[in-house]
């Protein structure tokens, strides 16, 4: 038995936006508001495991699906059909196939950028909303491609990914290697400065800040002195879907930011629903700092800080994450 069967709910399946979408369901089905878990590049439902059993242990109703283009659920080629307005559209067709008429929605990484955008996109349908690590911010002012290519260089990977089949080329080569690079704790988890994120400013010269394909051509797991969160099973569980799905339906994401920031025009870029902010001390890419002044777009919004946590917050510190958000769907959505 794989890990994805040991440790997540039997998968189930719904036609939903032209899409097969599997998804993972577990807890008291029909009782109460329903959390739906959002997961980011390059994870799967699987990435929600913890959350999963935790929530539906405590009475709560959970799915957790397989986004487009990862894991079980379909990957059209079409690389507009990854826009955020399908992604989003992805989950309203969820919640009518399941007859849900509100959720909370938990994302992290990728999966928050959706679960922000849900609540300015579909508001009649959002309950509340919980980020971890990804912050919600005005619209840009500016196409955001062509500021990270500016402020952080060609070869920053959100701009390096616009190129077609180049990154995906690298990731899908050594699916093993890829995860290796990715899945792992910060080297130093207590008392180091993680910098300003997407908010650094290079100096004219200075090479591509964020340069993830070439840190990962020149990287060796053999020689990686970083710890890592998951078990050699829970490795396998990445790798193996990877090896047989490749990375390509999780770049194409990012290759809609462009479009993503056209669609957004017009939109009241606020979010009026219950929202939780979960930081992660140590997020690199998604520092705390980079939430600062969402209190401005969210006005019913809280925000808290775990500790010791690298980018993936929900798998290093399940018990920190379960904790705070038990905590306040208890106040917020009581049972």
């Amino acid at each position: 038995m794989s890990a994805i069967q040991s440790m997540m709910p039997p998968v189930r399946y719904a036609d939903v936006n032209g899409i097969r979408m599997a998804y993972y369901e577990a807890g008291p089905e029909g009782e109460g508001v329903p959390l739906v878990f959002c997961h980011g590049f390059p994870e799967l439902a699987f990435s929600w495991r913890h959350q999963v059993k935790a929530m539906s242990d405590a009475g709560r109703w959970v799915i957790a699906p397989d986004q487009r283009g990862y894991g079980l659920t379909d990957r059209p080629d079409d690389v507009e059909s990854y826009a955020l307005e399908n992604l989003c559209a992805d989950l309203i067709a969820l919640l009518d196939h399941k007859g849900i008429e509100k959720a909370i929605f938990v994302g992290h990484d990728w999966g928050g950028f959706v679960v922000w955008y849900m609540g300015i996109r579909h508001p009649n349908r959002v309950a509340g909303v919980i980020g971890l690590n990804t912050p919600f911010h005005e619209r840009a002012p500016a196409d955001p491609i062509e500021i990270m290519r500016k402020r952080l260089g060609e070869r920053m990977y959100i701009v390096h990914f616009q190129v077609p089949g180049e990154a995906d080329a690298v990731l899908n080569g050594d699916a093993r290697k890829a995860m290796e690079f990715f899945m792992k704790r910060p080297l130093d988890a207590v008392g180091a400065d993680v910098g300003a994120g997407f908010a650094t400013e290079r100096k004219e010269g200075d090479p591509s800040a964020f340069a993830l394909v070439d840190f990962l051509q020149a990287y060796d797991p053999a020689f990686d002195p970083r710890p890592r969160f998951l078990t050699e099973e829970e490795m396998e569980a990445f790798v193996q879907t990877y090896e047989r799905t490749g990375f390509t339906g999780g770049i194409n994401w990012y290759r809609n930011f462009t479009k993503n920031w056209k669609a957004s025009e017009g939109l009241e870029h606020l979010v009026r629903a219950p929202s939780l902010m979960i930081m992660a001390e140590k997020d690199a890419v998604l520092p705390p700092s980079s939430a600062d002044g969402m209190e401005r777009l969210i006005p019913d919004l809280e925000k808290t800080l775990v500790t010791g946590s690298g980018h993936w917050t929900q798998q290093e510190e399940p018990e920190q994450v379960n904790r705070i958000m038990l905590e306040w769907l208890e106040r917020r959505f009581p049972l």
